[in-house]
This record gives C-alpha cells, sequence and structure tokens, in this order.
C-alpha cells in the first residue's frame, strides 16, 4: 500500500509537472539537469579509478628497492611507537609481538604510548614490566587527557624517541619478527622519509563484512598505492604499519591535531618538501579488520571526514606548487575523493524522480544509453579496481570476486554515514578522534559480549528510508517495464537495507557505556 501511495504521488506529481505551466516544466528539466551533472561528476571519479589500473599494469614489476642494505653492524637505531586509547582485549598481544621483533636490541627502543582511560595501562604496565626484565628496552607514556588524540601522543613519544627512524603500530596489528630488517634498508637513501607496509587481515572470513573490507583494504594497498608510489605521484603513510625518518618529521612541521587523519596530513606536507615515500606490499602486517557495522562505520566517517579536513588544508598549497601536473592532477582526485559521497546522496535522492520522468520524457534507447555510460564508468570501473586488487594478492582471487556484489551494496550503504562525514568537515565542525575498537576475534570467534561496542545514531535511520525509498524505486521501474534499471537499482536495494540492519541489530543506544570503568593509571 505504502509503495502504490508513494509511487502514484510522484507519477502523478511528474506528470503535471510535464504537462502544466511552464514552471512545473522548468523543475523538471532543473532536476533532470542536477542529475545529469551529479552523473557526469561521478563518472570522472570512476574513470580515474581506470587511470590507477593502467598505471600498476604498466609498473606491477617495478618495486621500489632500497639504494642499498645495510650490515649488520650498520643497521640504524630504530623507536618503534604503538600509540594506545582502551585496548584491553589486544595491547599484549601487540607488545609480544613488538618485543620479539628480530633486532638488536642495543638498537631498538619501544614506546607504548597510552592515553586509555580503561584497565588498559594496567594491563600494559605488567607486559612492559615482563618485557623489561627480559631485556628488552621498553616503556610506557602514560598521559591524563588526550590532548592532540593520536597525533598528540605521537608527538609526545618523539620527544624521548632515542633513534632516527620511527616504526608505529597501532594496536591491532601484529609485525612479523623481520619486518624491520626487511624495510630499514630503504633509509640507506637520505631522501627516503617514509617506508609503509601493507596491511594484511586476521579475520577477513569472519563475516560478509569482513570480507568486503578486506577486498576494499586491498584494492588499497594491491593497487592505488603501488600505481601511485612507482608513478612519482604522492602517497599517503597509512598512519601504522610502517616507518618515519624522525628528521623528515620535523622538516614537514611535526604531527598536527587540527585533522582526523593526521597521517595523511603530515604525509602531504613531508612530499611537498621535497621527501620520498617508499610502498612495499610484500611488507604485509597482519591486522584486525570491524567485525561490528558501527564500528566499522565510525572508521570510514573518521576517514572521509580527515581526507576533507587535509584536503582544505593542503590541496590548495599542493596546486600552488611547482608540482608537475601530473603529480598535482592525481593529488586533487585523491584529497577530493569522498567529495564523491554527497554526489551519490543526490543522486539516491533524485533516482525515483528520474525513472518517473524517464518514462514520460525519454524514449527506450536514450534510458539504456544512460544505464550503459553509467555502468561503464562507473559500477564496471569499482568492480575491475577491486577485481584487479585480489588478482594482485592472492592465488585464490576468482573465488574472492564472488564477493564483489556484496562489496558494490556495502559501498552505496554507507553513503549516508560518509556524506555526513564530508559534509562536517566542510562545514568545519570539530569532533574527537574516535579510535575504531578491536576485540581480538579470529574468524568465527565470538565478540558480542565485548565492551567498546559501536553506537548506531541517527544516521542509522536515514539508511532506512534510503531502503525504503530504493525498494519503492525497484516497484516502480518494474511496474514500468524499466527492466535495465533494475539490477542497477537492487545493489542500493541491498546496500541500504543490510548497512542499516545490522547497525540496528549490533549497535548500542547512543547513552551506553563504551568502555570498562577506568583504573589507576600507571606511569
Amino acid at each position: 500500500m505504502f509503495a502504490h501511495t508513494f509511487t502514484t504521488f510522484n507519477n502523478r506529481f511528474l506528470r503535471e509537472a510535464v504537462s502544466g505551466d511552464a514552471a512545473g516544466i522548468a523543475i523538471v528539466f532543473t532536476l533532470a539537469g542536477i542529475y545529469a551533472l551529479v552523473l557526469v561528476l561521478l563518472s570522472i571519479y570512476g574513470s580515474h579509478r581506470y587511470t590507477l589500473l593502467w598505471r600498476w599494469f604498466k609498473t606491477r614489476r617495478h618495486p621500489q628497492l632500497p639504494a642499498r642494505r645495510f650490515d649488520d653492524a650498520e643497521l640504524p637505531g630504530v623507536t618503534v611507537q604503538l600509540p594506545l586509547f582502551n585496548e584491553r582485549y589486544v595491547v599484549e598481544a601487540l607488545l609480544d609481538a613488538v618485543c620479539a621483533l628480530d633486532y638488536p636490541r642495543d638498537r631498538l627502543q619501544i614506546q607504548v604510548l597510552d592515553d586509555s582511560t580503561d584497565d588498559t595501562t594496567m594491563i600494559a604496565a605488567e607486559c612492559v614490566a615482563a618485557w623489561r626484565n627480559r631485556g628488552v628496552d621498553v616503556v610506557l607514556l602514560h598521559r591524563t587527557d588526550r590532548t592532540g588524540f593520536k597525533a598528540g601522543a605521537l608527538d609526545a613519544g618523539l620527544k624521548s624517541a632515542k633513534y632516527g627512524i620511527v616504526a608505529i603500530f597501532d594496536a591491532d596489528f601484529r609485525p612479523t619478527a623481520d619486518f624491520l630488517r626487511r624495510s630499514v634498508h630503504h633509509f640507506s637513501d637520505p631522501r627516503v622519509a617514509v617506508v609503509q607496509g601493507r596491511w594484511g587481515h586476521e579475520n577477513a572470513e569472519d563475516s560478509a563484512l569482513t570480507r568486503v573490507q578486506a577486498m576494499l583494504l586491498d584494492g588499497h594497498f594491491l593497487v592505488e598505492h603501488p600505481a601511485r608510489a612507482r608513478t612519482g605521484r604522492f602517497f599517503n603513510f597509512n598512519g601504522t604499519a610502517g616507518l618515519w625518518r624522525l628528521d623528515a618529521i620535523g622538516d614537514a612541521g611535526g604531527w598536527h591535531a587540527e585533522t582526523l587523519t593526521e597521517d595523511l596530513d603530515l604525509s602531504y606536507r613531508a612530499q611537498l618538501r621535497g621527501w620520498k615515500f617508499v610502498y612495499d606490499p610484500d611488507l604485509v602486517v597482519p591486522a584486525e579488520l570491524p567485525v561490528e557495522m558501527n564500528a566499522f562505520k565510525t572508521q570510514q566517517h573518521r576517514w572521509a571526514k580527515g581526507s576533507i579536513q587535509v584536503m582544505r588544508k593542503v590541496l590548495p598549497s599542493v596546486l600552488r606548487s611547482d608540482q608537475p601536473f601530473h603529480v598535482k592532477s592525481e593529488a586533487f582526485l585523491h584529497l577530493t575523493g569522498n567529495m564523491a559521497y554527497p554526489l551519490m546522496a543526490v543522486m539516491c535522492l533524485l533516482t525515483l524522480p528520474m525513472l518517473v520522468a524517464r518514462t514520460r520524457l525519454a524514449d527506450g534507447t536514450i534510458g539504456m544509453i544512460v544505464d550503459a555510460m553509467l555502468f561503464l564508468t562507473a559500477t564496471a570501473s569499482v568492480i575491475a579496481f577491486y577485481a584487479i586488487g585480489q588478482f594482485a594478492g592472492y592465488k585464490d582471487w576468482k573465488s574472492r570476486v564472488l564477493a564483489m556484489p556484496a562489496l558494490l551494496a556495502v559501498g552505496i550503504g554507507l553513503t549516508v554515514n560518509q556524506t555526513k562525514a564530508v559534509l562536517e568537515a566542510l562545514l568545519g565542525h570539530q569532533s574527537e578522534f574516535v579510535r575504531t575498537p578491536k576485540f581480538a576475534v579470529k574468524a568465527g570467534g565470538s565478540w558480542g559480549s565485548r565492551l567498546y561496542r559501536g553506537s548506531r545514531g541517527l544516521v542509522a535511520f536515514a539508511e532506512l528510508v534510503l531502503a525504503i525509498y530504493f525498494t519503492v524505486s525497484v516497484l516502480y521501474a518494474v511496474s514500468e517495464g524499466l527492466w535495465g534499471s533494475i539490477p542497477f537499482l537492487l545493489i542500493f536495494v541491498g546496500g541500504f537495507w543490510y548497512v542499516s540492519l545490522m547497525s540496528f541489530f549490533q549497535g548500542r543506544a547512543a547513552s551506553a557505556p563504551t568502555s570498562a570503568p577506568a583504573k589507576p593509571a600507571v606511569a
């Protein structure tokens, strides 16, 4: 009944607009013009993926190699920083992995940079004491406030860093014992500021959500990063699983806390200063993927909002710099990439009116042409991009790409969440750094009773409304015989229903506690 009433209303509205006065006709054609412009802009970002794929293909056999390899006697000292905030489930495994790094003990310092307000601090203190008794130079630096959030913690740790190379690992990352010995040789080139490793996935097979996240990250780390790094374009340190030269951090102005992606910010400032970045896709560091929808959305919101904050901050400097055009153009598309989400939101809202308008204003040939162009420049580029990511990293890539429909659906389902993030950044709305909960969950493990649950918020209600809206759109397309549009619409239906319902079923109320009660801090 609701679907019939809604489609009848839209049908009558547009029919009257088309057959009515000039003002009504102007409204219809204005909406159609906005819709067309949105599709053109989305097609530009979609087509950009094809250029990344082409650069990856051309350079896939040209890895970035170190200028030379250090002898054991000349290996540089490394300070390892481990920023923490309420990580009770993973801190012990993190310290066990980092303290077991195969590197000369007299040239290795480990800093636990703890801002926690729960029992994470006490767990960390016990682990630090145990490893110090085994001869490891590891220290716990606890702050009683979160000034500057992660950037502030990293900056505070640098004040007592012993060595000129700094490695950073987030709480859920588990570097292999040979990580430093494999990566540090790149610093034999004095121009190198960063060596970035690839994120692995400890729990990719836990659920459909984690499989989708793994594919999304693989596209970034197996296609996007190599395509930029190997062709002299700017790319970014990812906040973890990598190393920095301390002099480069200082030369670029240090860690800044005014954006939520301090890693992206510092990366661009350093590269504008002429520093070289190295990416090694074979340097894999396993990590935990968020297992809960609201935690995943919080992470994606932070990354999207932070990237637009960095865009506002550094893109003007990039465009004014003496960098070549190919660097500037790639930086523009990189830093503005999340602007596609507000465009997606507009497209979503106009979908049903444009379906109705198509039945009144255009013949079937024009509609098929529009559908084909949108598929080739947007949907097909996404499929190719992430499919190549699986091909580049896994022998069983053919079975992995079967999850592609789920990836498309989840990506679309994030539209409201990410649009909110972009608008907040554009409007200068400040928010705290909300870290992604980690549960130390392996594939098939239970996490429902864990603390640190994500909050569903009002975004889930908007997603539910869009799920209903696109369900109505499909019903209308069926009734009008718009068969070419239905597969495209079904992806939206699946995405918004999945993301909204998972947010409701897995999330907590916004007022519920997010962590264990705080215990006395141990410095």
